[in-house]
């Protein structure tokens, strides 16, 4: 495994860490424009003095985005500018096949849909299915931000993301979840001291330069040895292996006295 290391300078990666896949059209921002956004819940609790509502086993969801968590707590019922707190078993399904899954998240809605996502946990974890292909990109970090305007997941603090064969891991990492683009580097604020800021990627070996295995040589084959032919007797010739046939003894014609 090869491992590079670089500090303080962002890292464009998508060609790097990624090289096996072909990097996915930019798709447009999801239109939600006309999409209703549902709530269901197992019960609700309303606070008439702080105007706070309280959801049991809620989910949330617009067209293919979904949220669902164990606790939903949110002032007023209001999609339009609002900022809701979600915690226990905290899932999103963004786009592009993609979903993250931590303890808790702060959602913010803007013009009625999901404008940003922070999910915190130990780990909080991202995965997406990747265009025309089984492999599934996978990243988890103490914090995730997902910015549905730019199409984006933020890891930062202890950050790490993988193809499932290269890895790369560090204190931050932006990945492009429409382009499958990954840059990586250090935050503005990072004060360095022990905390390791530099960024590590492990790259896997493949055989040959297109990563794929040589084909056998087919085999040549051998001539064939002819054989010696072997001669055919020649009638006109005696066989000189073939004894003549004796003849019988002649008989003694003289008369014994």
């Amino acid at each position: 495994m090869a491992r590079i290391c670089h500090n303080s300078i962002a890292l464009l990666l998508a060609g790097a860490l990624l090289p096996a896949l072909p990097t996915a059209a930019a798709d447009a921002l999801p239109d939600f424009s006309g999409l209703p956004v549902s709530l269901d819940a197992a019960s609700s609790e309303v606070d008439a003095k702080t105007n706070t509502l309280v959801f049991k086993n809620v989910v949330i969801s617009q067209g293919d985005m979904r949220v669902q968590a164990e606790h939903a707590r949110a002032t007023g019922l209001n999609f339009a500018n609002s900022r809701w707190n979600f915690d226990g078993n905290v899932r999103i399904d963004a786009e592009q096949r993609g979903n993250l899954r931590s303890d808790q998240a702060v959602i913010e809605f803007k013009d009625n849909h999901i404008a940003r996502a922070t999910i915190t946990g130990k780990p909080a974890e991202f995965e997406q299915k990747r265009a025309n292909s089984d492999q599934i990109a996978r990243g988890h970090a103490d914090e995730i931000l997902y910015d549905v305007n730019d199409g984006t997941v933020r890891l930062t603090d202890d950050a790490w993301l993988s193809d499932g064969e290269n890895e790369i891991s560090g204190p931050l990492i932006v990945y492009n979840i429409r382009e499958q683009q990954i840059q990586a580097g250090t935050p503005p604020s990072a004060t360095g001291g022990s905390v390791d800021q530099r960024v590590h990627i492990n790259i896997a070996p493949h055989a040959g330069i297109t990563g794929k295995p040589a084909q056998p040589k087919p085999e040549t084959p051998k001539p064939e040895t002819p054989k010696p032919e072997t001669p055919k007797p020649d009638a006109s010739k005696p066989d000189a292996a073939t004894p003549a046939p004796k003849q019988p003894a002649a008989a003694d014609s003289a008369p014994k006295s």
